[in-house]
């Protein structure tokens, strides 16, 4: 892990295009501010977690959770 020390209106660069700065320091809260091209997504740790963790509950299913899609075939 990479350990920096920045001040408020200071930024770090991560790749070629996403900036990171320090909006303020609050007590034990930090603001950032996180500028990056709107093709990568940015969550926080827990939210990217749960994602992830729904995603995989959903990629393990059983294929019985699904219609017949032989049933289907009339409509289609």
């Amino acid at each position: 892990m990479l350990v920096l020390t920045r001040k408020p209106d200071q930024s770090i660069m991560v790749g070629n295009d996403i900036e990171i700065t320090v909006l303020e320091v609050r007590g034990e809260q930090v603001r950032l501010g996180i500028r990056a091209p709107r093709t990568v997504t940015v969550h926080r740790k827990e939210v990217f977690e749960q994602i992830r963790q729904e995603n995989q509950s959903a990629s393990s299913s059983s294929l019985e959770v699904l219609p017949d899609l032989n049933s289907l075939g009339s409509v289609l």
